[in-house]
């Protein structure tokens, strides 16, 4: 696919935990009449990635089981708290805490006036899930990348909260090239997951960046040499897997802007919400809760 516009800063700060999460969609499917946990191939563990990518695309196709949750975001200028909720429009947040703090009354004004304008003006929820929709797209396109980019080896096992913990390292193919910008930076990406073994599902996972990866040969922006991301997932109900813990630290350029991206965020207090649910609802749904939230917030 050819680069349609220039890349833009915001594109490589929303590109790159996309290139991370994904990783994060590859299951542990079990082999027809098992496998011995003590020893595991590396073809064989190459083969549990290609079984396990046809059902991550069908779970990421799947709208039925949206939530309602909490993310709280750190990063050197600034912690925020907000609480967000899944619709069939896109995501809907509103702002409770700065600081750890509540919001000053201005600033409340402030908050209830931009979500009167996102219920007034559809189109803004419009540009919003267009967004999602093209993160989505990437999402797709990773996940059918993801068995030929990365060469997988089975390490060993540990336990976790749930059960037995099955270690899998991971580092780039030699063999893949990546068609566009937006799959560069995995043939620079290598580190481990960690899969419960119960549930067959990604507990962790850490990927570093063995080398400076260019877009458009550098014109367009660099990633550079040892930036990592870490992310954690769990079952936070119903068997419902969601992200709850993303720690990233990375120095982009672009142009002739160098911008380090330092952040921690933490996703809690999962619940679901009627999978039909609206964006003008959820709205509804977070100005009745903010009490609530934000004692849980804090």
């Amino acid at each position: 696919m050819s680069i349609r516009r220039p890349i833009r800063l915001i594109d490589v700060r929303r590109l790159l935990p996309l290139i991370c999460l994904f990783s994060l969609a590859i299951p542990c499917h079990g082999q027809p009449g098992g496998f011995s946990p003590d020893s595991l191939s590396s073809a064989q563990a190459q083969a549990l990635v290609g079984r396990a990518l046809s059902t991550e695309l069908q779970a990421a196709r799947d709208p039925s089981h949206p939530m309602r949750y909490l993310l709280r975001k750190t990063s050197p200028r600034l912690t925020t708290t907000k609480d967000i909720v899944e619709t069939r429009d896109g995501g809907v947040a509103r702002l409770l805490l700065v600081s750890d703090k509540p919001l000053s009354q201005a600033d409340e004004q402030k908050e209830q006036a931009r979500l009167d304008a996102l219920a007034s003006n559809p189109s803004l929820q419009r540009h919003r899930k267009q967004n999602e929709d093209e993160d989505f797209g990437i999402v797709l396109k990773l996940l059918r990348m993801l068995p030929n980019a990365f060469l997988y080896q089975y390490a060993g096992t540990g336990t976790g909260p749930s059960g037995n913990i099955q270690k899998f390292t991971f580092r780039p193919n030699p063999k893949f090239s990546p068609p566009d910008y937006e799959t560069q930076a995995l043939t620079a990406l290598r580190g481990e997951l960690w899969i419960d073994a119960s549930q067959e599902r990604v507990v962790r996972l850490e990927g570093h960046l063995q080398q400076d990866t260019d877009y458009g040969w550098g014109i367009l922006g660099r990633l550079n040499k040892g930036g990592w991301v870490l992310i954690e997932q769990a079952d936070v109900g119903g068997r419902q897997w969601r992200i709850v813990h993303v720690q990233m630290e990375m120095n982009l350029r672009v142009l002739f802007r160098t911008r380090n991206i330092s952040t921690v965020e933490q996703l809690t207090r999962y619940s679901p919400v009627p999978a039909g649910l609206d964006y003008r609802q959820a709205i509804q749904m977070l100005r009745a809760g903010t009490e609530g939230a934000v004692q849980a917030g804090r």
